[in-house]
């Protein structure tokens, strides 16, 4: 059973959503660098305000914060079982750093799950999202800003992972529930 992996897609592909079914039926942590940095922001720490003010732009954290938040919270053991990594990598960077660190603990990636959505689709859930759950970060102008960051650095590894052998591509644009039957059928 595949117990190493990430979770890909566009902002608002429903990888948090699908991530949380992943880790149930697999019993594996999840950690999001999103909930990572959520937490900084909330703490008022200096990380959480500068991520704040990009994420408000709709541009993404430097690599280097990224990674060595991944990097300590992969080295705390509590991976040992597997994880389901949610938000990185986003980029072939990223990818690459995730590999090296991965290696000097001596496992690797088992799969990598791709949720590929109808981006115009995408927009339309954020925004939705946002007068939901009242987000600043998600305008339509940021929105469509953070697609195209997405779509130019994050795109890629989509290639990188499939060269490698471990994409699983998932069709994201059906309901919850059929994204989900087809990802536990992959999974299996």
């Amino acid at each position: 059973m595949k117990k190493r992996l990430v979770i890909l897609g566009a902002p608002g592909a429903g990888k948090g959503t699908q991530a949380h079914q992943i880790c149930e039926l697999l019993d594996i942590p999840t950690f999001s660098t999103g909930a990572m940095l959520r937490a900084q922001m909330q703490a008022g720490t200096e990380l959480g305000n500068k991520a704040k003010e990009l994420i408000n732009r709709g541009e993404l954290v430097p690599d280097s914060v990224i990674s060595a938040l991944v990097e300590a919270e992969l080295k705390t053991g509590r991976y040992r079982g597997g994880f389901l990594a949610d938000g990185y990598p986003r980029n072939l960077e990223q990818a690459h750093f995730l590999d090296q660190v991965l290696k000097d603990m001596g496992t690797q990636l088992d799969a990598v799950i791709n949720l590929d959505v109808n981006l115009e689709d995408v927009v339309g859930r954020l925004l939705k999202r946002a007068e939901i759950e009242h987000r600043s970060d998600d305008t339509e102008p940021v929105i469509r800003r953070r697609l195209q960051v997405y779509h130019e650095q994050t795109e890629p590894l989509v290639r990188y992972y499939r060269e490698a052998g471990l994409l699983i591509n998932i069709d994201g644009n059906g309901s919850i529930e059929q994204v989900w039957e087809n990802i536990a059928a992959q999974l299996q």
